[in-house]
């Protein structure tokens, strides 16, 4: 949870907001590689792609 503060503090300190969403978009991609990997869910996934 530690990371997220550092982040946020980044973000804030050095007027970096446009990051926001990059990051946010990456964490999304991530969890859904993470759900894809050996779930019953890979097939649904996989058609989006």
């Amino acid at each position: 949870m530690w990371f997220l503060v550092e982040i946020w503090a980044f973000l804030r300190a050095r007027k970096k907001f446009w990051l926001l969403p990059i990051l946010v978009m990456m964490v999304l991609f991530g969890g859904l590689l993470v759900l894809t990997q050996g779930s019953a869910i890979a097939p649904f996934i996989y058609t989006i792609f």
